[in-house]
């Protein structure tokens, strides 16, 4: 297409911006796509987007392009933060899928505790533990990817916190503990909430912040690629898996019986392994 430059494209927030071929460059590159076919891939969306393209339609242009070269593993990459949304509807294997992420950086996690507060009992979505220091996380899982979460959130997760916090500091076995508090969103934190977050020392994590701390940076270094990025399960699959408490692709591999338990066919086993073995090369 002639002067894209001057196209405008809708974003999930219902704002107009012009389309940006870097940027979609940018998360072709991201996801392992080589230089060429990046460049392939770019002349042929530019080829069917249109003025008032939502960013969606771009992204599922772009996936299919991957899909049909069989590029399975960069496919997976790329729609890294829809397969996050995909880890829906409960919001609990978001919870597990974060917990993961906290064992890989060293921590000690379980999911779904209560702990006793200096005036009430709380239900924690994830504790996680190291020599010295312990976090406490609470999951903000959104089903719509225009979702933003607002400031009441880190307000009402932070009280909570104190009152853990509070009740923690009368007991000498955490008298030299690094006790922190996290909340972390599979979407967006508003202004307001990131600011004031910063403001009471409550950390947050989403997708896309703080820019060397979010979600997919975390995956990138991690390599723990949700089992809901890969092509070869059907939704339905995906959703019998994560009811299993199996949420990453390294754990889907040693995972045969367990699918077939399932009803999963031994060449669908075979092509889901071959792929979640792709993705966490």
């Amino acid at each position: 297409m002639n002067q894209t430059n001057k196209v405008t494209i809708i974003k999930a927030d219902g704002t107009r911006v012009l389309y940006d071929r870097g940027k979609l460059m940018a998360a072709l590159r991201n996801s392992g796509v080589d230089e060429t076919r990046i460049r392939e891939i770019v002349l042929k969306v530019e080829q069917r987007i249109y003025n008032g393209i939502p960013t969606r339609k771009i992204y599922q242009i772009a996936y299919g392009l991957l899909k049909k070269r069989k590029s399975y593993r960069e496919a997976g990459r790329y729609r890294l933060k829809k397969a996050i949304f995909d880890l829906g509807p409960s919001g609990f294997p978001f919870e597990k899928f974060v917990g993961r992420l906290f064992e890989n950086f060293g921590y000690e996690v379980k999911t779904g505790q209560v702990i006793q507060g200096k005036c009430v009992q709380h239900e924690v979505d994830v504790v996680a533990i190291k020599p010295g220091e312990q976090v406490i996380v609470e999951c903000k899982f959104h089903h719509d990817y225009r979702g933003k979460t607002n400031v009441q959130v880190p307000l009402y997760i932070n009280s909570r916190f104190r009152d853990i916090k509070e009740k923690w500091n009368e007991d000498s076995r955490y008298k030299n503990l690094n006790v922190r508090g996290y909340v972390v969103t599979n979407s967006r934190f508003t202004q307001d909430a990131i600011q004031y977050a910063e403001c009471a020392g409550l950390e947050v994590i989403s997708w896309d912040y703080p820019k060397n701390s979010s979600l997919k940076y975390f995956i990138d270094q991690s390599g723990f690629h949700p089992i809901t990025t890969l092509h070869s399960l059907t939704n339905s699959q995906k959703k019998l898996i994560l009811e299993e408490g199996i949420v990453l692709c390294r754990e889907l591999i040693s995972q045969s019986d367990m699918m077939r338990k399932l009803g999963l066919s031994e060449p669908v086993i075979a092509r889901v392994i071959e792929e979640a073995e792709l993705m966490v090369r």
